[in-house]
């Protein structure tokens, strides 16, 4: 969605600029385009790599999508924008995409971008030695599960580039978000040339990478704290980039962010939870919410007890979930409708939330008096009295504030000790995926606007389901949405509300909250697209007013 809606399009914007230029008189001042076109933006962290088969966090996969460009661009709402793709023919089985390519977008030394750009990235990205993070997101693409296990070559992957401007692309299996998908970084072209030029030092910093998005990034050594994206005159649509420049600096403290925002040496500043309650009526204050959710996993491999459902649905119903997002953490974070986020998914008949059409009460709900009955059932069907479990999570100070009230929820519940574990954020990862915890708080950002994206995670197996939870029929739900329902949307959705209900009447997860993100934006900056999943910064269609 955009910050604020557009005054007028852009053509009238240009109506508007000719008759101020004749002397005539405007509506409104807001509706001119301000002399200067930069903006100032910050970040928590650096960039770690301008490398788009390495990209894995999003600072670089942000810098990436706003100077790089693939098949497709997201609008508001995750809508599918044509960018390369000037056309696209789709298979009846929809197994092999034909993409038709823009012939005037060029890289940085003015070479053209072309479909064997794409094969090389692609097969780039899918070669085992490169360790691509997100290279599971070509697990549909012809040949790739046999590439990552060394039984063929990258050379075999589903794409082809028949002739320069034409790129053919396979599936093994349909892939109904796979459009999605081409819009990640991960997707986008490399100039070969440039990669073999720098070698090791490839996307190392700004100077050793090449760029055919809306803007080219310099000013990034590789470690430095500030970095610019510059209006690229290569870009095949840069008659619709208006800002001439983006400056960039690490502010890792909201309060220092603030103050800069106060000085106006920053345009946008994030807020923490205490400084939203002064800041929520304010007319640049923005809340973005959709795409990720904070959740409970319970290791029901290694405690007995948390086998046991009743003990996990009153672990569920113990905690305040209105409570914790609202009146502790107070950052605009809402009480979850389960376990794939709002603001995602529609229904492809009725436009109704995902979260809602799967929505299950007592999955999310804070019901302490059933939570101490269920409790009660469930210690006397394992035959213990007592039960003591660690809670693991981060060492931030937003981790640390939920679990010490996650603690006082839990052990609101007769017989239950829980002693609290914060760790930094790569130990409990490494903690969670070789399953030393009993209770770990975890989280998960959509990588694209799909529920699969969010149920997967629970497949049997699935390395990310790091409490084993495992239920045959919500497998067998899954599965369905991905082959003999893949193409028939109306059915691939009931699949997958059908999976999610199972997932929250057997309470494999326990939804805490859904994060969101507040910021404070200057009236002035409008066109920015922000998207709940996946790349959810656009910058390209900024503009500034007077």
């Amino acid at each position: 969605m955009t910050l604020k809606k557009l005054l007028i399009g852009i053509g009238s914007l240009a109506l508007a600029l000719t008759l101020a230029a004749c002397g005539k008189s405007q509506s409104s001042s807001s509706t001119q385009m301000a002399d200067k076109q930069v903006l100032n933006l910050s970040t928590t962290e650096t960039i770690s790599t301008l490398d788009n088969s390495a990209a894995s966090e999003s600072v670089s996969l942000t810098a990436l999508y706003n100077s790089n460009e693939g098949l497709y661009r997201l609008g508001k709402k995750a809508k599918i924008k044509n960018a390369l793709a000037s056309k696209t023919t789709v298979s009846k089985d929809g197994l092999v995409y034909t993409f038709n390519l823009r012939k005037s977008d060029k890289w940085t030394n003015g070479q053209p971008v072309t479909a064997k750009d794409f094969v090389y990235s692609w097969r780039r990205t899918a070669n085992p030695k490169t360790a691509a993070n997100y290279s599971y997101l070509f697990a549909g693409i012809k040949n790739f599960s046999a590439i990552q296990k060394g039984k063929m070559s990258p050379n075999s992957l589903g794409v082809q580039a028949p002739s320069k401007y034409k790129l053919v692309v396979t599936l093994s299996r349909p892939v109904p978000y796979f459009k999605l998908l081409l819009s990640f970084p991960v997707f986008f072209p490399e100039q070969q040339s440039a990669v073999n030029k720098y070698g090791k030092q490839y996307g190392n910093s700004s100077k050793t990478v090449s760029n055919n998005g809306p803007f080219t990034i310099s000013g990034w050594n590789g470690t430095n704290n500030t970095w610019e994206l510059k209006r690229n005159p290569n870009y095949w649509d840069k008659k619709h980039v208006h800002l001439n420049r983006i400056d960039f600096q690490v502010v890792k403290s909201p309060s220092t962010g603030l103050n800069l925002y106060n000085q106006k040496k920053l345009d946008v500043t994030p807020l923490e939870g205490t400084q939203v309650p002064s800041y929520q009526n304010n007319k640049g204050f923005k809340k973005f919410v959709g795409g990720s959710m904070m959740y409970l996993q319970m290791n029901q491999k290694k405690d007995k007890v948390l086998r046991n459902v009743q003990v996990r649905q009153a672990l569920a119903q113990i905690v305040n979930k209105q409570a914790l997002a609202t009146k502790v953490l107070r950052d605009g974070s809402t009480q979850p409708k389960g376990f794939v986020s709002t603001n995602l998914y529609q229904n492809p008949k009725t436009k109704a939330d995902f979260a809602n059409d799967a929505y299950v009460k007592e999955g999310v709900a804070y019901n302490p008096t059933n939570a101490k009955k269920l409790w009660a059932q469930g210690l006397k069907a394992v035959g213990q009295k007592k039960v003591t479990l660690t809670l693991l999570s981060d060492d931030t100070d937003q981790a640390k504030t939920t679990t010490q009230y996650l603690q006082d929820q839990f052990e609101k519940l007769p017989g239950l000790k829980v002693n609290i574990d914060n760790v930094p954020n790569k130990n409990r990862l490494a903690r969670s995926s070789s399953g030393n915890f009993d209770l770990v708080v975890s989280s998960w950002g959509a990588d694209f606007a799909d529920p699969i994206n969010f149920l997967n995670l629970e497949e049997t197996g699935n390395p990310t389901n790091n409490g084993d939870w495992s239920n045959s029929s919500y497998d067998k739900l899954i599965q369905a949405s991905q082959t003999t329902d893949a193409n028939v949307p109306q059915k691939r959705y009931q699949d997958m509300v059908n999976a999610e209900k199972i997932l929250m009447k057997d309470q494999g997860v326990v939804p805490l909250y859904q994060p969101s993100t507040t910021e404070l934006w200057r009236t002035n900056v409008h066109g920015y697209v922000w998207n709940p999943a996946g790349m959810s910064r656009g910058y390209k269609d900024i503009y500034m007013t007077k």
